[in-house]
Order: structure tokens, then C-alpha cells, then sequence
């Protein structure tokens, strides 16, 4: 018997007449290796910090993954129960909760499958058409359940927010459903098609600069002005409960998905989605898709902190936005990985949603597909067992115009 004191941890293994070479794979996690020499342990590799039991007729043992020195999965451990203690914006049982509070308002939304996708992929994929949400994309959900989590002195005076577009409108009509006024600051580089989806359920428009802090600082100017409450479009728990109802929906829906595949940009949709899915069930691997042009999320992941791009350059207007202190709590802790994709392959994503899903979806809502066709996974060994794989359309609300042009090139 061989025991390893790792402080507050430790590593038995019971030593039997193995092969000289073990080498395992365990999900997302690396080549695990144990070399043996005569029945005896010769050397272990350490890695990403994760042990596996094992049994067997003979006994059991634990295996890591390699390679780390001793002290690395010591502070990892440490790391990861701090994260299990790690109280976040939203949880399941306020999921469950915005799920009662906005179904009588939601549509829930179909998954489609198709044949030819799978054969493209090499998997199963199940797609959640939110397309078909209200306001047509998931931002209804999360704006929804804020909205009506308001109390009645609250709401009286209204509700603020800044969006480029899609929280706009979901806000819009949320706040037309309760009977209240929205003011909605909108850059002046929205698309077209969504300013008139906010205009079209209501809201007050109010332009401001194409700048980050130009909308943050109109907002303050409104809420000043109307004693309105601010309903952030994706750092705030209650929009997160509300996205985190997809998650609810799909895996009843599908229950055999065993990953799935959501578009990043503040990260409201991913956290709700992951805290959600990874409750439901512990095992799923929840990936991010991301463009190449916006990719503060992949940065942020591999820097270990929130990294803000001084500009973004991406067809996806909707992935735009920079992760808050809230949304990346939940990314950094569990978010398995992020997918990044060129433009172009968003653009032929689109594609196949609108010659073979007959779905239209817009450049944000299509990177999910872009991401499960892209080399990025396809040909990366840590995805390989991810068969079958649930894919978010997170949105339909498509400038038609500038499409053409994108199919053109």
C-alpha cells in the first residue's frame, strides 16, 4: 500500500499486477498515465487535478492525469472546493422559481433535429430554436422574470436598460405585459430590425454613442431623471434565473445530451444555461462559442480574470458585449471551454440553418452551429465522447440586408 500525504488530501494506491502502462481518458480531462515497473509504482504524472476510482475484483485504485508538480493539485483541490462553496448570482432553485413566474408569458420553444446536420457534425445534435421566443430570442426570458420580479411601487416608475438590441425588445414587451414604461438606450449602431422590434413593443428609445461608457452614462442620466429601475441586460441575477429556463426546458426535452453549446458575450445566456444544466446533471460539459473578432471571453478564461477589448470587429452584433463580475464567476468556475470561430464560419452556419433547419437565425444565434462544425472541436481529442449535443439559436433577429451581403461574399 502506497500513501501519499498531499495535506488535507491524500493519494492511496494499492498496488497490484497491472500492465506497465496504463493511459486513460475521462471527459474533458487529458491522457491520464501511471507507469508500473515488476507490480511496483514506478512514477505518476499529476494534471488538471481530478482523481478517478476505480474498482475492480483485484481492489482499487486512484489515477491522475498528467503533468503538474504535487503542489499544483494540492492548490487546484483547494481552488475547487472554494468553488463548490461559491455562492453565485442565480442558482437552481431561482431558476425554478423564474420558470414558474414567466410561463404564462414564454413560449417554449421546440428542439429540431436533422439527419444531414448530424452526418456534418459526426454527433447528435439537438437544436433549442429560442429564434421562436417571444420578441425572438432568449432575451424575453431573463427580461421577463426581472421585470416581474419587481414589486408594485418598483415597477410604478418604469424600467431602464442599454442593449444593441435584443434585450431591447425583450424588455420592451415585458414591460408592456406588466403595464409599466421602458426606456431603452440603444447605440446608434444597433441593426435596424431591432431598434424597430423596440419601437414595435413600446419602448422609449433614447440613442446614445456607439461607446460602452456613452450607454452607461445615458442610463444614469434616465434613471436620474424618472426614478426608474435599471434592468441590466446580463449582470444581474434575475436575468440569469430567467435565461437558466432554456436549460430546464432542453434536458427535458432531450434528456441525452451530454453537452451543450452556448453563445458568450456579457454571459447572462451561458451562466443561466450552465448553472442550470450542471445542477440537473453534474457531468455535462457546457462549452461557449465565441467569435474571433469579440473573443474577451476566451481571453478572460485563459487569463484568469475579465480581460475588455478596446474594440470588437465580429458579423455577430450580439456577442459584443464584455463579461460582468457576476456572469464570470460562473464562466470561470463552470464553463468547460470556450470555442472561438472565424466570421466566415458563422456566415456558413447561418447558411445551413436557413437551407437545411429551415430556421432564420441571426450571426450570434448561429455560432453555436459554427462552433460543433468548426476544427476548433471537431479535431480536439477532450470533445471527442460528446455524442450528442445541444445547440442554442439564441436569437432570429436578423438584418435581413446585411445578410444578403454576408452570403454574397
Amino acid at each position: 500500500m502506497l500513501r501519499l500525504g498531499l495535506g488535507p488530501y491524500s493519494l492511496q494506491m494499492t498496488i497490484f499486477s497491472l500492465p506497465s502502462n496504463i493511459n486513460y481518458k475521462f471527459g474533458k480531462y487529458s491522457i491520464l498515465t501511471v507507469k508500473w515497473e515488476h507490480g511496483g509504482l514506478i512514477d505518476i504524472y499529476f494534471g488538471r487535478a481530478l482523481w478517478i476510482s476505480m474498482n475492480s475484483r483485484l481492489g482499487s485504485y486512484v489515477i491522475f492525469d498528467k503533468v503538474k508538480p504535487i503542489w499544483w493539485f494540492a492548490s487546484r483541490m483547494e481552488a475547487e472546493n472554494e468553488i463548490r462553496d461559491q455562492r453565485y448570482a442565480a442558482d437552481i432553485s431561482s431558476i425554478r422559481e423564474a420558470q414558474l413566474r414567466i410561463n404564462p408569458f414564454i413560449h417554449k420553444t421546440p428542439v429540431l433535429t436533422s439527419e444531414t446536420l448530424n452526418s456534418l457534425a459526426g454527433r447528435g445534435l439537438f437544436f433549442k430554436c429560442e429564434c421562436f421566443q417571444k420578441g425572438g430570442a432568449f432575451k424575453f426570458r431573463g427580461a421577463c422574470n426581472a421585470v416581474f420580479s419587481l414589486d408594485d411601487e418598483q415597477a410604478a416608475k418604469g424600467v431602464v436598460t442599454h442593449s444593441s438590441g435584443n434585450h431591447a425588445a425583450a424588455l420592451s414587451l415585458a414591460a408592456k405585459l406588466r403595464g409599466i414604461p421602458a426606456y431603452i438606450v440603444i447605440p446608434k449602431n444597433a441593426p435596424k430590425c431591432k431598434v424597430e422590434n423596440v419601437i414595435r413593443y413600446g419602448g422609449q428609445v433614447v440613442w446614445s454613442e456607439a461607446t460602452m461608457q456613452s450607454r452607461e452614462d445615458t442610463a444614469t442620466m434616465l434613471l436620474q431623471e424618472t426614478g426608474a429601475v435599471l434592468l441590466h441586460p446580463y449582470n444581474d441575477g434575475r436575468i440569469i434565473s430567467g435565461q437558466g429556463t432554456i436549460s430546464l426546458e432542453l434536458l427535458e426535452q432531450a434528456p441525452q445530451i451530454d453537452t451543450i453549446i452556448v453563445p458568450i458575450s456579457g454571459g447572462g445566456l451561458i451562466s443561466g444555461v450552465a448553472l442550470a444544466a450542471k445542477s440537473i446533471n453534474p457531468a455535462i460539459q457546457v462549452l461557449a462559442a465565441e467569435p474571433r473578432g469579440a473573443n474577451d471571453a476566451a481571453q478572460s478564461k485563459n487569463a484568469g480574470r475579465i480581460i475588455t477589448l478596446p474594440e470588437t470587429n465580429t458579423i455577430a452584433d450580439g456577442l459584443r458585449a464584455s463579461l460582468g463580475d457576476l456572469t464570470w464567476a460562473v464562466v470561470r468556475d463552470l464553463v468547460d471551454d470556450i470555442i472561438v470561430v472565424e466570421d466566415k464560419e458563422i456566415i456558413k452556419a447561418m447558411k445551413l440553418c436557413y437551407e437545411i433547419l429551415k430556421v432564420a437565425v441571426e450571426p450570434s444565434g448561429a455560432i453555436g452551429l459554427a462552433a460543433v462544425l468548426s476544427d476548433n472541436f471537431k479535431k480536439n481529442p477532450a470533445w471527442e465522447n460528446c455524442k450528442n449535443v445541444g445547440i442554442v439559436l439564441s436569437g432570429g433577429n436578423v438584418d435581413l440586408g446585411v445578410l444578403w451581403d454576408s452570403l454574397g461574399k
